[in-house]
This record gives structure tokens, sequence and C-alpha cells, in this order.
């Protein structure tokens, strides 16, 4: 066992390692693509417990949640099941999480030119949608030149008629004189197979969209990894 590694095992606070091995001093000299996610998340706990540093805590999280991925989806309430991991600790992670996801979310914005393409639209709204551990149903309003006026989020929780009523959808549509609109939801359990009750509520917003001249473009269903299309599969003409 070398010297460092001996040190570490009698010096648990990170204050008392040498400072070139220390998580924030080793970003700044070496840039964040020398540093680990453990220590990046080192980082943001900014300190750790009586009996764990912050990076020992670090690795605790990782092993627990197995990948960043899954840590990165986790809630509050999940991440403060894990001893030392506090309100504020667990609302910074979910805060540093979150604004990649917006960055993201940003990025793929910047890289549109219009709405017409499902694939891109997926891309804008899977960092948001796609880690969501509820059902959330969000509705875009476009332009004539199919280009977002605004989006909103409708209801989060199970989806079915009364959480989605047209009343609901379609209120700013008209008041933002939307030529069009596109709704979608996520499934958490990753399954992009519309259910029966996902199709019968398309199908009254269709409807709906019919009698106020605000035509449903299309119902995209997002998860994680990938997203379905009632356009691209024959159930919106």
């Amino acid at each position: 066992m070398n010297k460092i590694n001996e040190s570490h095992n009698f010096k648990s606070r990170i204050t008392d390692w040498p400072i070139d091995e220390r998580p924030r001093e080793k970003l700044i000299q070496l840039g964040p693509h020398a540093v680990s996610n453990a220590e990046l998340i080192a980082i943001l706990l900014g300190h750790g417990t009586a009996k764990l540093n912050a990076l020992e805590l670090a690795k605790k999280l990782l092993r627990e949640f197995v990948s960043l991925e899954a840590l990165s989806g986790a809630s509050l309430e999940e991440m403060q099941k894990i001893p030392g991991i506090g309100p504020a600790k667990a609302v910074t992670l979910l805060a540093a999480f979150q604004l990649y996801r917006n960055l993201q979310k940003q990025k793929a914005e910047n890289e549109i030119v219009s709405f017409r393409n499902p694939d891109q639209v997926a891309k804008i709204y899977q960092p948001v949608l796609g880690t969501m551990q509820k059902e959330s149903f969000f509705v875009i309003l476009l332009n004539s030149a199919m280009k977002r006026i605004l989006d909103f989020e409708v209801s989060r929780g199970t989806l079915d008629a009364s959480l989605v009523h047209p009343r609901e959808v379609f209120n700013l549509a008209v008041r933002n004189l939307a030529k069009g609109i596109i709704v979608m939801h996520n499934h958490p359990s990753g399954e992009l197979k519309p259910s029966e009750e996902d199709i019968k509520t398309t199908e009254r917003l269709v409807e709906s969209g019919k009698i106020l001249e605000i035509p449903v473009y299309d119902h995209l269903i997002i998860s994680e990894n990938g997203y379905y299309s009632f356009r691209e599969n024959g159930l919106i003409e």
C-alpha cells in the first residue's frame, strides 16, 4: 500500500488529504474532465458526515443507486433514504441534474426549425418528461409556421379523461391564437404502446380540436429511451 492510500485510511477528512487529491482542487488544477463522477458529486455535497467524508458519501450514493443515470432520476425522497443525505444535499443534487436536463432541452430547441418532425420534438422534451416518475401531460401551442408559441403542463398523475379535459388543453390555445397543438405525456414504466385510455383521451381532444379549428397535429408518448407518435402510427390523420 502506498503512502497516499495509507494517509487516506488514517485521515478521513478530505481537508487532511494532499491538496492535489482533493476533488475541488483537482478540478481547478486539471479541469472537470479529470474528475470522476464520485468526485463531482462530492463537490456538490460539500461535506460529508461524522463517519463518511464527502467522497465516501458520494461513492455510497452511486453504489446504492447502481448507476449515475439511476441517481439522476431519483426523487428527493429516495435520495434522503441514504444516511447522510438530508434535504439540503438532496436539493443540491436534484438541482444539478435538472440543470443538465434543461441544458439538453435548450440545445435541442436551438437545433429545431419547426415542430413537424416528431423525432425532433421528442428530443426536446425527453430530458424533462423522460425522467419523471409520474405521468405528466404537456401541450405545445403552435403558430401557422409550426413554431412553438409556448408549452405548459396540464396535469400530473395517471392519464384519464378527468385529468385531461379539452377545456384545460384548449383554453390557452384559444387565448394565444394557436393554429394547432401537439400534446404529449410520459410513461414512467418505459412502455411506449398507448393504453386504451390514451387512445380515448386523444380521440376526444382531436374531436374538440376540429370544433375549435385548432387541430391536434400529434400526440407523443415519451420515455427516457424513446417515443411513440400517434400520427406516425396512423392514430391521428
